[in-house]
């Protein structure tokens, strides 16, 4: 047989198959099984803190004690711990804690704010003391306020050194006025005056309406510093305390 007789037999088309694909599409999709949350073990408790209640500040505990036969009162007559200042900005600056006779030496003048130790009862005392025929008589400025303690006393009946508190209180002025400046004008503004600030009017205005009642008067110094106290404690406005505050207020209130 001859090669021209065989007949050539057609090529046949080869047809690749890649088995992974194969396999793939033969295997069955498997289910997924969730998984069990493992239980964790509890953790242990926690102890819960106790609350524990802030501690209290212990007070300082001030010695009180006589020195050398005084006492503790005002002039070992006047209970200083009855009194009440009603005035709640000047509360905390009115001081009373007076040993004895209202004298410190000057101890406090050149420290910070050393005017705030004093008594407000030295500190009226001392303004008795700043001009005129009373300057630098301090013996003579005590007997003259403690006589006119007594004469209070007597006169209503209840402890003087409330009623003076309450003329410090009458008499601090609550504003006052200052000057603001703009180039070559300048205008008047009101302004809140200081606790500090306030006890410092009052007292010198006090002081300084008693001094100048005896002024060409035959009226003594303690019988001045009752009329000037009174008054103030009820705010009456022919004390110069309290008139001096009405004046300072009525300007400040024109200058907003």
């Amino acid at each position: 047989m001859s090669d021209e007789d065989e007949s050539v037999a057609p090529e046949e088309d080869v047809v690749v198959i890649d088995d992974a694909k194969v396999v793939e599409e033969s295997a069955p999709e498997e289910e997924v099984v969730p998984e069990e949350p493992v239980p964790e073990e509890a953790a242990p408790e926690e102890p819960v803190p106790e609350e524990v209640a802030p501690e209290e500040p212990v007070p300082e505990v001030v010695d009180e004690r006589p020195i050398a036969g005084i006492g503790t009162l005002v002039f070992d007559k006047w209970d200083a711990s009855e009194v009440v200042c009603r005035d709640p900005g000047l509360a905390p600056y009115v001081n009373l804690k007076t040993v004895g006779t209202p004298h410190t030496g000057g101890r406090h003048a050149n420290s910070w704010f050393g005017k705030t130790k004093l008594s407000v009862v030295e500190r009226f005392i001392n303004n008795l003391m700043r001009s005129g025929k009373y300057t630098g008589k301090k013996m003579g400025a005590i007997k003259a306020f403690e006589d006119a303690l007594d004469r209070i006393a007597e006169r209503s009946g209840a402890n003087p050194l409330q009623i003076f508190v309450d003329a410090i209180c009458n008499g601090a002025p609550m504003e006052e006025i200052t000057r603001i400046k703009f180039g070559a004008v300048s205008q008047p503004k009101a302004v809140d005056s200081a606790p500090m600030r306030r006890l410092d009017v009052a007292l010198r205005n006090l002081a300084k309406g008693a001094q100048s009642g005896t002024h060409k008067s035959k009226r003594t110094l303690t019988q001045c510093i009752v009329n000037e106290i009174v008054k103030a404690s009820e705010g009456d406005v022919t004390s110069f305390a309290v008139s001096k505050r009405e004046e300072l207020e009525r300007i400040a209130a024109s200058a907003r």
